[in-house]
């Protein structure tokens, strides 16, 4: 479930209003080290695009046409050689032919120098324009990143102090709830004193229980009516989902039984709203009086207690065939029993003192969980 909303950067604002304060600061701190983390892949990324050489495109231009000057030069080309083809005819060139001939000469050489001169003028001008393009691009493309890593930073800088603030209460909670849990532990009996320490394991599934007996279909119609007054807000899909999910995982775990007999337990409930929890809790008017419900948003539970201050929510996550409270370094049970059991003797959180002293059980003739048991 932590897993789901860390990919989605998304919760419901419903799911959201379960957590207690001391949740929602430890998945905000989560989200948050997502974002940076996601920032850091994409600043690299960028580094590795802009490590590559750039290839200026070649642009295209008109094509070179033969100027006036080239076409003066053909021309006077084929005067002279007009020119000389009539003096070799003629015989001996007279000095004023040779002298025209020479002017020619020199006509056509100088025009082809500043031919010359002209294209390697235009030549480089034109690279020049080019190399002056591309400079002001490269210019505009600094600028532009200059400014964005220095807002980067800003916000970065904002964002961390934040974290750190986050990250340190968080801690701080943490170190609480381990100190009041190692010392409820030492102060129990002397039998956890005496037994050898053993490596934690995975809680193996027990098997099927039995039905309850209550559930016999001659003493209740086989299709039971639904209590008229609660209020579905999830879609007909979902809840089928979430009572697939409790009968194929959650019955051989032994869910909503006692701990030590096949009956339905006292404070279990089926799929409640938060109103409808609200309510019940409200009705028994003593603080202490407690709750679970099977969650309707999500495969899991919510474990709704009346505190002094009014109704408190927290979410219990059941994805790992064991069953702790939304968090990082919760302790884990092997049944929703066995939860209940220790918090009857430790607080739930150190700021609230959340203590599970008397369970709110059934007000109508029909359970509301028996559509978790067909």
């Amino acid at each position: 479930m932590l897993k789901q909303i860390l990919s989605e950067m998304y919760i419901d604002p419903d799911l959201l209003a379960e957590l207690s304060e001391e949740q929602k600061q430890i998945l905000f701190f989560k989200m948050r080290e997502e974002q940076i983390r996601r920032w850091k892949e994409r600043e690299a990324a960028m580094e590795r695009k802009e490590s590559l050489p750039v290839k200026p495109r070649p642009k295209k231009g008109k094509l070179i046409h033969v100027s006036s000057v080239d076409v003066l030069v053909e021309q006077l080309l084929a005067c002279f050689d007009n020119f000389t083809l009539v003096t070799s005819k003629a015989g001996s060139p007279s000095s004023s032919s040779r002298n025209i001939q020479q002017m020619l000469a020199d006509s056509i050489n100088r025009m082809k120098a500043y031919a010359f001169h002209q294209k390697k003028e235009s030549m480089k001008k034109k690279q020049e324009e080019e190399i002056n393009q591309i400079e002001e691009e490269r210019t505009k493309q600094i600028c532009k990143s200059w400014k964005e890593d220095s807002e980067w930073q800003a916000s970065l800088r904002k964002s961390k102090a934040a974290d750190e603030k986050r990250r340190s209460l968080a801690k701080q909670a943490r170190e609480d709830y381990k100190r009041l849990s190692l010392g409820a532990q030492k102060g129990r009996g002397g039998e956890r004193l005496q037994s050898p320490l053993r490596i934690p394991q995975k809680p193996k599934r027990p098997p099927l229980p039995p039905k309850p007996q209550f559930l016999n279909p001659g003493a209740y119609p086989q299709k039971p009516l639904r209590n008229q007054g609660l209020v579905r807000t999830v879609s007909s899909s979902a809840q089928e989902d979430i009572i697939r999910w409790f009968k194929e995982e959650q019955l051989p775990l032994r869910a909503g039984y006692q701990k030590t007999s096949d009956t339905i337990a006292p404070w279990f409930h089926g799929i409640l709203t938060l109103k409808k929890a609200n309510e019940l809790l409200l009705s028994t008017g003593m603080p202490g009086s407690f709750l679970i419900r099977v969650s309707e948003r999500i495969k899991g539970y919510a474990l709704s207690h009346l505190s002094e201050d009014g109704c408190k929510h927290f979410l219990i996550d059941a994805s790992a065939d064991a069953y702790s409270f939304l968090g990082v370094d919760q302790l884990q049970h092997a049944t929703l029993a066995d939860l209940v059991e220790y918090h009857k003797e430790e607080p739930i959180t150190s700021l609230g003192k959340e203590l599970l002293l008397y369970p709110c059980g059934q007000q109508d003739q029909l359970p509301d969980y028996l559509e978790l048991f067909e």
